[in-house]
C-alpha cells in the first residue's frame, strides 16, 4: 500500500474498537512512514445490532464529497457487509490465505466470500497453492507471491548489534519471527529442542488463539515476544539458521510464507516443513532444507549450518531469485491489471460484434507448435488456430532455397537424429527420408581432426599408434585429471581428458558460444559432449539419422495441412487473441515473455549466421567444421550440400557466430537461472487451460527429436484428461436423467474421435 500511496490517496480501513461510549466515530491518522490514511472505527459495543449501519454511515461520511476514482481493495470478505454499496470503479479481492481455515473463523465468513467473488472484478492471491484453490471460482484470477524488501533484510548480512534479550543466548541459533498461532507444530519443534540440547531455538512473535501455556518450555527455547518490523533484521543478523516449523495442517495448506525471501534475503539459510509454495519457489536452492519430522529437521539444520560462511557461493541463485521479486515490480504489475480491469468495466461490446472461435490456438510454428497441432487437428478433432511471429513456418529449422537452387538453413544447420523408433515414425508421416550421418571436424593446431575426440583425433595430435581401445582408454586416464566435486563444464572436461585437450576443444569453443569460461557453466553443457576410444567419427550414434527428403519446411507445410488448421504468419499472438476466441492455448514461445517478464527476463544466448554462396563445388570436407580458438569470431562453418545432397557448380555455407543480443536459442544453464526458471513454472502450473510446450516454454535445450517427444507426450496426457473429464460428464448425465432431473448444459470443447456439435458440460 506505500507503493500506491505514491500516487493515490490510500485509506486502510481497520477493524473496529468497541470502545465509544458515545456515538460512533472514526480516528483518521497518516502513517509517517507510507503515507497511508489509516481509518479506525470506534463503536459502542453494546450496540450490536446497529454496529453494521453505523459503519457504513462511517464510511459514507468518510468518502463524501471526494472525486475521482474508487477501487475497493478487500483482504477479508468481512468487511463487505458495510461497504458493498459503495460505486467503484474496480474490486479488489487479495486473498492472502484461506481465511476459512483458520481457528475461530466466523461462520459467515465463507457466504461472504462467495459474495466477494461475484462482486469482485480482480482476485489477487498470496501463492500459487491458494492461487489454484481461487482459479475455478473467478475469471480474473492472479497469483503475487510475496515481495521482499531486500534492502531492509539485506542489513542483516553484515554484523548488527545484537539485541538485549537475544546477545546472553548462545549458539548456533535456529530463529523464528512471526505470528505464533494454530499454524505451528509446537511438538515437532519440542521435540528437535530435546534432541539437540547444545542449540538455542528463538522465537519471535505474538502467540494468538493458542494458550501460552501450550509452549513448549524446553530452557533452549527462547520466546522473546512480538517485535517491530525495523527490529528484524537485527535479530536475524545473530542467527546461524532461519526455521519455519510450520505444522501442516488446513490453516497451513494454501500459505505462502512471506518470511522466506525474508530470511533470505538476511542471508541466512532456511529449514522448513514441506509447505507446498516453499518446495515450489525455493525447494531447489541450496539455501533451503526441507524436512517434515525431528529426525529429519535435525538433519536439514546440520546441513544448513554446514554451508561455508566465507565463500558463501550458495547465495549466487538467492540472490539472482530474489532480485526479482521487488515490492514495486508487484505494486507495478498489480496497477497495471487494476488499469486494465477499470478499463474494460467501463467498455461497452457492441452487441453484434462476432470473433471466429477456435478449440485451440497454437502459439509458436515450430516443432512444439506444428506436431501439437497437427495432433489436436488430426487426431483429436479440433479447430486449431496457428499463429507465428515470424513470416515462415518451421521456426528455427526453416530451410529454403537460395537463388542457385541449393537448400539452405536460415538459422544455422539442424541435422535430425533420435534413438526413439516412435518419433521416427511419427514424423516419417509427413516426410521422406535422405540418410545421412553426421561429420565433424575441428580445427585444431592447423589440423582437421575427428570431433568428438575418438582414437584418430588423439592419433593425429599427438603422432601416436593407438590400436585398441583399452591403449586409447588408458591414454586418455593418462592425462585425465582428478576433480574432487564435479560441479562445471570444465570439471567435467578436464576430469576425462585433462587440461590440454580441454583447452584445446573446449575452453574457446565455450567462451565464444556461451560468453563465459566453463568454469561458470553447468557440468550438463559439455556432459552432452562424448570422448571415445574407438575410431567412430558420426557425431551422433543414433539408431535412426537422417534428414528430410526435400527439407524440414516441406515436411512442416505437409503436417499442417489439415482442414482443421489455419495459420497466421508474421503476426503477433497478443494481437491474434483480441480477435479470436478460444478454448485452450498452446504456448511455446519464451515463458517469460507469456507472463510479462514479472520476475525478470530468463538469460539466453543467441546466434547471428552470415550466409554465403561459393562459386566452387566443395568448401570443406564435411558438412561441420568447428573452431574452438578464441582468436576466430565463429563458432563453425556448415557446408549444406553435405546435408541435402544435392549437386551444384557452386555451394552454399554457412559461418555462425554466437551473441549476447537477438532471438533466444540457448538457455544459460546455471543454477540462478534455473531458480528464475522455477518462479515461471511454478505460475506455469497455475494455468490449467495453458500447455507450455517446447525450448522456449520449458527453458530447456532439447534437441528436436526431444521437441517432439515432448509434445507427443504433452498431447497424450492432454487427451487423457479430456476424455477423462467427458467420461465424468456423461456419467454426470446419466445420473440426471435416472433421477429425473433436467441437466442443464453449457459448451465444452470436449471430443474423442472428431468434433462435435454438442458436448455437454452439467451447470450448477
Amino acid at each position: 500500500m506505500s507503493r500506491f500511496a505514491r500516487d493515490y490517496r490510500v485509506i486502510v480501513w481497520e477493524e473496529p474498537i468497541f470502545d465509544a461510549a458515545g456515538e460512533p466515530s472514526l480516528d483518521l491518522s497518516i502513517c509517517a512512514k507510507s503515507g497511508v490514511t489509516v481509518a479506525v472505527p470506534h463503536l459502542n459495543p453494546n450496540e450490536g445490532s446497529l454496529h453494521e449501519k453505523q459503519l457504513r454511515r462511517l464510511v459514507d461520511e468518510l468518502l463524501a464529497g471526494r472525486a475521482g476514482p474508487l477501487v475497493r481493495w478487500y483482504y477479508t470478505p468481512m468487511m463487505l457487509p458495510f461497504s458493498r454499496h459503495l460505486d467503484a470503479d474496480c474490486t479488489v479481492y487479495d486473498c492472502m490465505d484461506e481465511l476459512a481455515n483458520f481457528k475461530f473463523a466466523p461462520p459467515e465468513l465463507l457466504p461472504l466470500e462467495q459474495e466477494l467473488m461475484g462482486a469482485a472484478d480482480l482476485v489477487f492471491t498470496g501463492g500459487y497453492s491458494l492461487y489454484e484453490a481461487k482459479r475455478e471460482r473467478h475469471l480474473n484470477v492472479h497469483a503475487f507471491p510475496s515481495s521482499v524488501d531486500v534492502k531492509h533484510f539485506g542489513q542483516a548480512r553484515a554484523a548488527q548489534a545484537d539485541p538485549t534479550d537475544q546477545a546472553s543466548l548462545p549458539h548456533p541459533r535456529f530463529g523464528f519471527y512471526g505470528v505464533i498461532d494454530e499454524r505451528m507444530d509446537l511438538e515437532l519443534l519440542s521435540a528437535v529442542a530435546a534432541q539437540r540440547p547444545d542449540w538455542t531455538f528463538v522465537m519471535i512473535g505474538p502467540v494468538v488463539k493458542i494458550s501460552p501455556e501450550d509452549l513448549p518450555t524446553q530452557p533452549n527455547i527462547a520466546w522473546l515476544g512480538g517485535k517491530d518490523y525495523s527490529e528484524l533484521p537485527a535479530y536475524l543478523s545473530g542467527w546461524d539458521v532461519a526455521m519455519m516449523p510450520f505444522a501442516i495442517n488446513e490453516a497451513t495448506r494454501f500459505i505462502s510464507p512471506t518470511k522466506t525471501p525474508e530470511y533470505l534475503a538476511a542471508g541466512r539459510p532456511v529449514v522448513s516443513t514441506p509447505i507446498k509454495d516453499v518446495i515450489r519457489h525455493y525447494g531447489e536452492l541450496d539455501a533451503v532444507q526441507i524436512a517434515n519430522n525431528p529426525a529429519d529437521f535435525v538433519a536439514a539444520c546440520e546441513k544448513a549450518l554446514a554451508l561455508p560462511q566465507q565463500n558463501r557461493e550458495w547465495l549466487r541463485p538467492v540472490d539472482a531469485l530474489l532480485s526479482t521479486m521487488s515490492w514495486d515490480e508487484t505494486a507495478a504489475q498489480m496497477q497495471a491489471l487494476i488499469a486494465e480491469a477499470a478499463a474494460e468495466r467501463r467498455a461497452v461490446q457492441p452487441a453484434t460484434s462476432f470473433k471466429p472461435h477456435y478449440d485451440v490456438l497454437v502459439v509458436g510454428a515450430g516443432f512444439a507448435g506444428s506436431v501439437m497441432a497437427e495432433r489436436l487437428a488430426n487426431d483429436a478433432g479440433k479447430k486449431v488456430l496457428v499463429v507465428d511471429r515470424r513470416p515462415h513456418i518451421g521456426g528455427n529449422a526453416y530451410d529454403l532455397p537460395n537463388e542457385d537452387g541449393i537448400l539452405y538453413h536460415l538459422y544455422g544447420p539442424h541435422i535430425f537424429h533420435t534413438n526413439s523408433e516412435e518419433i521416427f515414425a511419427y514424423l516419417s508421416r509427413f516426410t521422406k527420408w535422405r540418410p545421412y550421418e553426421h561429420r565433424v571436424l575441428a580445427d585444431v593446431r592447423d589440423m582437421l581432426v575427428p570431433m568428438p575426440i575418438n582414437r584418430t583425433t588423439l592419433n593425429m595430435l599427438y603422432g601416436a599408434n593407438l590400436q585398441t581401445e583399452d591403449e586409447a582408454e588408458k591414454f586418455l586416464e593418462s592425462r585425465a585429471e582428478p576433480v574432487d566435486e564435479i560441479k562445471t563444464s570444465a570439471d567435467v572436461v578436464v576430469s576425462k581428458v585433462g587440461t590440454e585437450l580441454y583447452k584445446l576443444f573446449f575452453q574457446g569453443y565455450t567462451r565464444k558460444q556461451w560468453g563465459m569460461d566453463p568454469s561458470e557453466l553447468d557440468k550438463s553443457v559439455t556432459s552432452r559432449v562424448p570422448t571415445r576410444t574407438n575410431t567412430d567419427d558420426r557425431y551422433f550414434t543414433d539408431t535412426f539419422q537422417a534428414m528430410p527428403l526435400d527439407g524440414f519446411t516441406r515436411m512442416f507445410e505437409n503436417m499442417l495441412d489439415h482442414p482443421n488448421i489455419d495459420l497466421r504468419l508474421g503476426v503477433e499472438w497478443e494481437d491474434v487473441r483480441r480477435e479470436v476466441t478460444y478454448d485452450k492455448l498452446v504456448f511455446t514461445g519464451p515463458i517469460d515473455e507469456y507472463f510479462g517478464y514479472r520476475h525478470g527476463k530468463l538469460p539466453y544466448r543467441s546466434l547471428r549466421f552470415r550466409h554465403e554462396t561459393i562459386d566452387q563445388e566443395v568448401f570443406q570436407p564435411v558438412a561441420v567444421v568447428n573452431y574452438p580458438s578464441e582468436d576466430v569470431p565463429y563458432t563453425r562453418i556448415t557446408e549444406y550440400k553435405y546435408l541435402t545432397g544435392q549437386l551444384a557448380p557452386k555451394t552454399s555455407i554457412t559461418y555462425e557466430y554466437p551473441s549476447a543480443e537477438g532471438d533466444p536459442y540457448y538457455p544459460i544453464p546455471r543454477p540462478e537461472n534455473q531458480a528464475l526458471y522455477k518462479r515461471y513454472e511454478a505460475m506455469a502450473l497455475a494455468e490449467p487451460d495453458v500447455l507450455f510446450v517446447g525450448r522456449l516454454a520449458t527453458y530447456r535445450y532439447y534437441n528436436m527429436d526431444q521437441v517432439v517427444g515432448q509434445a507427443l507426450a504433452t498431447y497424450r496426457r492432454f487427451k487423457a484428461a479430456e476424455e477423462e473429464r467427458q467420461d465424468a460428464l456423461e456419467s454426470a448425465a446419466l445420473r440426471a436423467s435416472a433421477e429425473g432431473r433436467p441437466a442443464l448444459f453449457a459448451r465444452s470443447g470436449v471430443t474423442r474421435s472428431g468434433p462435435t456439435e454438442a458436448t455437454a458440460t452439467p451447470a450448477e
